[in-house]
Formats: structure tokens, C-alpha cells, sequence
């Protein structure tokens, strides 16, 4: 698709293409300086010198020794993060979007300590962001409630099959008597499992 188009009359002909090349070029490079203080005002993006001023401006302080990437997710999502706020969802929300990852939130579990609010988290998602959860609590939780984390950890459970089996018989003993002479004969099948049954019949 053609960004640019010159009048019909002016379409023909390699002076017309050649106006239409520098034509171009031209938009392309006031395109280009016009996208630059446009960049300045997105936080992931713009120059570390702006970024402060973008932060105190979203009221983001940034911790001692933090990333600057995650700094520069604080800034940009400060003012998503604010209007999150408050809902469970919301809070839920703000956890997956500064990287921390998916949170638990129970409310009201003790019916007598009513205003708890249970986060339930991993052990490396504590360990790995402690000073951002607390900045989290503070800043987006509700006010009026203490909070409290609890931590999950996943354990392995295996399970192993066996087959159990075995053999079973069923015998089955017959005596034919004929003049002058006495014949058993004794059959025997093999059906199943360990329990013997024996049928004798005259």
C-alpha cells in the first residue's frame, strides 16, 4: 500500500516518478522527527534523563538498587496501576503487569480479624521482590486492611503403578462305573487366580 499518491496528472512519465521518490523521502524524515519527542513521553523508551521527570510527575520513586527496567514499568503502568486499584482483580492485575507474576487474593477468611487480606504468593516470588511488594501494598492496597502473605510451595507427589496378578484353577473329578471294571478320570482347566475349587460327582 502506498503511503503517498500525486494527482492523476502527474502520474505519468520519470519526472513523476522521481518527484514521487523525493516526495517520499522528504515525509519519511519529518516522520521520523516528529516520532522522536513522541518516544520521549513513553517511560520504556525514552532517555534516562526524561525518565525522572516522567516518574516525579506519576509520583514513582524509585527503589535503591532496582532495575531500570522494572523502574521504567512502574512509571509507564503508574497510572493503570491507580485506577486498578482497590478491586481484586485490579490487584491481581498489577502484580502480572510488573512482572511479579499471578497472586492469590483471599478477603474476609477469618470471620473475626475481618479486615485481612490473605496474598498468596511462592516463595521465589517473595524472595525476588520484596521491597516491590511492599511498595505495592502501600501504594495500591486498600486502605483500612492489613495485608498478609502467604507462602505456597509446590511439592512433587509420584505415584507407582504395579500389577498384581496370579492364577486359578477349577478341578473337576468324574467316576464312571461300568460292568466288571471302575474308570476316574480327573480334569482339570486352568482359569484365574489362587483359589481351587473341586467338584466330585459319582
Amino acid at each position: 500500500m502506498e503511503k503517498y499518491s500525486l494527482p492523476v496528472w502527474m502520474r505519468h512519465g520519470e519526472k513523476a516518478k522521481a518527484l514521487k521518490t523525493a516526495f517520499d523521502a522528504w515525509w519519511g524524515k519529518v516522520e521520523k522527527w516528529l516520532q522522536v519527542p513522541l518516544d520521549q513521553m513513553d517511560a520504556e523508551t525514552c532517555h534516562s534523563a526524561l525518565l525522572k521527570y516522567l516518574a516525579f510527575q506519576k509520583d514513582v520513586k524509585r527503589f535503591s538498587n532496582e532495575p531500570e527496567e522494572l523502574f521504567r514499568k512502574r512509571v509507564k503502568y503508574a497510572e493503570q496501576n491507580a485506577m486498578d486499584a482497590g478491586s481484586k482483580a485490579g490487584f491481581v492485575a498489577i502484580f502480572e503487569r510488573l512482572g511479579i507474576g499471578y497472586v492469590d487474593v483471599i478477603e474476609r477468611s477469618d470471620s473475626e480479624n475481618w479486615d485481612v487480606i490473605t496474598l498468596r504468593l511462592s516463595d521465589s516470588q517473595i524472595a525476588e521482590n520484596t521491597e516491590l511488594l511492599s511498595y505495592i501494598i502501600q501504594q495500591y492496597g486498600r486502605t483500612c486492611r492489613r495485608y498478609e502473605l502467604t507462602v505456597l510451595t509446590s511439592l512433587g507427589v509420584s505415584i507407582e503403578v504395579f500389577e498384581v496378578g496370579g492364577s486359578w484353577s477349577l478341578d473337576i473329578a468324574k467316576e464312571q462305573i461300568e460292568p466288571w471294571q471302575a474308570k476316574t478320570t480327573t480334569q482339570s482347566d486352568e482359569v484365574g487366580h489362587t483359589w481351587a475349587l473341586d467338584v466330585a460327582s459319582v
